[in-house]
């Protein structure tokens, strides 16, 4: 919830004239208001993603946004399951489900979010803890639909506590995501599936996260809002 739109298409302009190495995506999820402002001048370089939808098309439910509107206005990808929808909004997997299916029956590609806090990264249960998030709100999907997907890993735990997650943190959950989407889709979907990483990825850490081998991107929170901190971050890939 940042920035006014002047700000954000500034933002968003600087981005798409960045140069970007072959093979590196960059998408910029924004506030809803921004949305239609960006689509008119939606380059081919950033694409453009909702921060969240709603899991119905149409209804009363004052104040949403639905997947049919997104996808009407010619928005990209959306954002599911962020950690502060979890937390602030108490959005749970059997709802984010929901919105899942909602969000590709409308041609969406979904950036589905999963990651623990503290207390459970302090008992050791952070495998299992993401693994029943996958399992229940993503895993009802066949192979085919995987292919609509970004999973993004936050470890909520070192967002803001003064606590730092280290590059080998970071891969060795990325590695256990990948190897639970092996045990569930075979290895095709598992290698093609991109793995983002979400822990206050900034322009000092972001090369050593992203040489990670199972590692395929980031998830970029405050970094995001400076446009040199974030082409710093596109730079490293």
């Amino acid at each position: 919830m940042n920035t006014s739109i002047v700000e954000g298409l500034d933002l968003y302009k600087s981005l798409s004239s960045h140069d970007v190495s072959e093979g590196t995506k960059v998408i910029v999820g924004v506030p809803y208001i921004h949305l239609s402002t960006l689509i008119n001048h939606k380059s081919d370089n950033v694409l453009i993603a909702a921060q969240n939808c709603h899991q119905e098309n149409s209804g009363a439910y004052t104040g949403e946004i639905s997947p049919s509107m997104l996808s009407d206005l010619g928005v990209d990808y959306v954002i599911l399951g962020h950690s502060e929808r979890r937390q602030y909004f108490h959005e749970d997997n059997a709802l984010l489900s929901k919105k899942l299916d909602a969000a590709l029956n409308n041609n969406l590609k979904v950036i589905f979010c999963c990651g623990e806090p503290l207390k459970v990264r302090k008992k050791g249960d952070q495998n299992s803890y993401v693994t029943k998030q996958l399992e229940e709100g993503l895993f009802h999907l066949d192979a085919a639909a995987m292919s609509q997907i970004v999973i993004a890993y936050e470890p909520i735990w070192a967002i803001g506590t003064g606590e730092t997650a280290s590059p080998q943190q970071a891969q060795d959950m990325h590695a256990h995501i990948r190897e639970i989407l092996t045990d569930k889709y075979g290895d095709d979907v598992a290698q093609s599936t991109s793995i983002l990483y979400g822990g206050s990825v900034k322009p000092a850490n972001a090369k050593e996260i992203f040489s990670q081998v199972d590692v395929d991107g980031g998830l970029v929170g405050g970094a995001s809002l400076k446009t040199d901190m974030f082409k710093q971050i596109i730079n490293s890939f």
